[in-house]
């Protein structure tokens, strides 16, 4: 039984028996701008410099939610001591 090949290594020399590869063919790769940059990685780029954007977001949301629950348990505690 033969083992099967890799990307950079085929089982095969023949072309047509070969695993495809990753890259897409001529006709999907996507048309390039004025810019010189695909759009699809424009907007991965975008997207990643949104990144922190988003996570900082996130993280003032969850210290809200803490602070929120840390007052909540204080005044639990207050009510429990007092009663």
């Amino acid at each position: 039984m033969s083992t099967p090949g890799t990307i950079d290594r085929p089982a095969t020399h023949e072309p047509m028996k070969q695993v495809p590869t990753m890259t897409p063919p001529v006709s999907d790769t996507p048309t390039r701008h004025h810019s010189g940059a695909p759009e699809s990685r424009q907007n991965r780029t975008r997207e990643m410099q949104l990144i922190p954007e988003a996570l900082a977001r996130a993280h003032m949301r969850l210290q809200r939610g803490a602070g929120r629950a840390s007052l909540r348990a204080r005044r639990a505690l207050a009510t429990a001591v007092m009663s």
